[in-house]
């Protein structure tokens, strides 16, 4: 088993390069379903997420070539529709973006349930009711959903939560379909903007991604041969952010786009944090101990439920006490119970935690609950004092690359072991 043993106590400083981000790869790679040629991506993020659906467009049968860092070349031209199975699609919540490709681009996908990190009641029924809205038909078949249309046409979407799952499926099955679609309350993530960039690099005619209404005029093919970098991960940015004031350090992020790190940024300065945006980077440095604040998860442009476990180890130690309420996730909270093992005074109950902010946090055995709790708990045993080890790295693979070697070129003492 692999453990990350942290030597705490060291200030950050130094420069961190930003990959490419998570949330929109997971979304890209079962895009290029859709396309009829050769698309190539670029900054991809080299993260364990990103292999389970690789492996998944090759067993459909894509030819994928992982031809240089951080590029990937997939032809599409012989895959086939089949199942995807139980195996597959449970390592991971996006295989559920199986569903939207398969269905616009063969007009039936047949998935099983996806997997994914346990924060919570994680339901597909507005993925599936937009597939419904489109013309298709939901059936299921012991652990499978099978999803098909005899054609699919446009159709006015209204979802009921900004779920940014059932923008993109809907956006996949609906770019194809006959006539227009129009998805009213879709969520605006920076990564709804990629999907929709990407798309219509390939040829596809989406307009109004990132606005509270997304109109897709659908086509007849996605054929263009098409190249495409990927967005930069604004939640790896945000954590390495808040690692910066955790640790009482100076950091410069590269490689950031600053524009969707507003709703951070704003709160760093509202707990005392300096923060200096230069466009395509930002740096963020420590100058006395942080204020206490309140915080409430959002969909974007809303403070985002994805840097709310990093945030929680910052008001961990800070000035007084803080409360975070959790809209999103109901069980992102997990966390909290490992940062008490360290010394935090954090009660949790239901979507709110309080937050007594203590001197200083003390290296203990923690585990990693999902994805971003384990970066959360990697800032906590960085910043505290003493020996920290963080178990389960599993879920942290998922989603941060050689998250480790980013760490210890900015100055900290950690280490990957067998124990």
């Amino acid at each position: 088993m692999k453990v990350l043993k942290i030597h705490g106590g060291k200030e950050l400083e130094g420069k961190v390069k930003i990959s490419g981000a998570k949330n929109s790869a997971v979304a890209l790679l079962p895009a290029t379903i859709l396309c009829d040629d050769t698309v190539t991506l670029h900054n991809v993020p080299d993260i364990s997420d990103v292999d389970a659906l690789v492996d998944i467009l090759n067993y459909l049968g894509a030819k994928v070539d992982n031809y240089e860092e951080e590029s990937y070349r997939i032809d599409t031209k012989q895959m086939q529709n089949r199942e995807i199975i139980e195996e597959m699609s449970n390592k991971l919540r996006a295989s559920y973006y199986f569903m939207g490709a398969l269905l616009g681009k063969y007009k039936k996908a047949v998935v099983s349930y996806p997997g994914g990190c346990s924060i919570g009641s994680r339901p597909i029924d507005l993925h599936l009711k937009g597939f419904e809205s489109l013309g298709a038909k939901i059936e299921y078949e012991e652990n499978n959903i099978i999803i098909s249309a005899e054609e699919l046409k446009g159709s006015n979407i209204y979802l009921d939560f900004a779920s940014v799952g059932a923008t993109i499926n809907i956006m996949f099955a609906a770019v194809k379909a006959e006539g227009t679609t129009i998805i009213d309350n879709p969520a605006k993530e920076p990564h709804i903007v990629d999907v929709a960039n990407f798309l219509n690099s390939c040829g596809a005619d989406i307009r109004g991604a990132g606005t509270d209404s997304i109109k897709i005029n659908g086509v007849k093919e996605l054929k263009n041969t098409c190249t495409y970098s990927i967005v930069p991960d604004q939640i790896e940015a945000g954590t390495f952010m808040l690692a910066a004031i955790a640790s009482k350090g100076d950091l410069l992020i590269k490689n950031c786009i600053t524009k969707h790190l507003e709703p951070l940024t704003a709160k760093i300065v509202e707990i005392g944090g300096n923060v200096e945006d230069n466009g395509d980077s930002i740096r963020v440095w420590y100058s006395k101990r942080p204020n206490k604040a309140n915080i409430k998860t959002l969909p974007y442009p809303g403070f985002p439920t994805d840097l709310q476990p990093q945030m929680g180890v910052v008001l961990a130690t800070a000035n007084g006490t803080s409360i975070i309420n959790e809209s999103i996730w109901e069980s992102r909270f997990q966390y909290t119970a490992e940062l008490n093992k360290m010394g935090a005074n954090i009660t949790a109950q239901g979507k709110t935690a309080i937050f007594e902010g203590v001197d200083e946090l003390f290296g203990a055995p923690v585990y990693s609950t999902d994805l971003r709790a384990g970066a959360a708990l990697i800032v906590a045993g960085v910043s505290a004092n003493g020996v920290t080890e963080v178990y389960n790295l599993g879920h942290i693979d998922r989603g941060y690359e050689n998250i480790e070697e980013k760490f210890r070129k900015i100055g900290a003492n950690i280490k990957r072991v067998n124990e």
